[in-house]
């Protein structure tokens, strides 16, 4: 099986992971719960990010969007590097990381483009309802992203 397919398998496989997990804590948890995995190794910690690292925003609606269409430019970037490192026959785990880079670009974008759309707002007191009769929280391109992996670094846990 070439490398190109390869990529594209695991790219599939994860968003399709990555999906289906974030569906199942955007509509089971409340936002800012928890569920303590593998011990106390991390944890599955439902926050919903409404712009750019760490939470930050810019430029309201416009810069919602600009945001949005900056992350679809940045895969396709990333798309092309990743041809590029398989054209010139780069190692295999150097590869499957810029795929999975590429996955998780690809959540983001698939969160800020449609969760608005297909979910009712997470609340602190409520999970969110899939495809509410009411429409959802927010139009095209103004989603946020659901994030929910936490790994406290604090001594003990290793």
């Amino acid at each position: 099986m070439s490398k190109y397919i390869k990529a594209i398998l695991l790219v599939l496989l994860v968003t399709l992971a990555d999906q289906a997990l974030k569906i199942w804590i955007k509509t089971d948890f409340r936002i800012g719960q928890s569920m303590p995995m593998f011990g106390n190794w991390f944890q599955l910690y439902f926050i919903e990010n409404p712009g750019m690292a760490f939470g930050m925003e810019f430029g309201g609606v416009p810069g919602k969007i600009l945001l949005t269409l900056f992350r679809v430019l940045a895969i396709i970037g990333i798309g092309w590097f990743i041809h590029k490192m398989i054209t010139e026959k780069a190692p295999t785990g150097a590869v499957i990381s810029v795929a999975l880079i590429f996955t998780g670009a690809l959540g983001n974008i698939i969160d800020s483009v449609f969760y608005g759309m297909i979910f009712s707002k997470s609340t602190h007191l409520a999970v969110a309802e899939f495809m509410p009769a009411a429409g959802g929280y927010a139009p095209l391109l103004q989603g946020k992203v659901v994030d929910m992996l936490y790994f406290p670094l604090i001594k003990g846990n290793f």
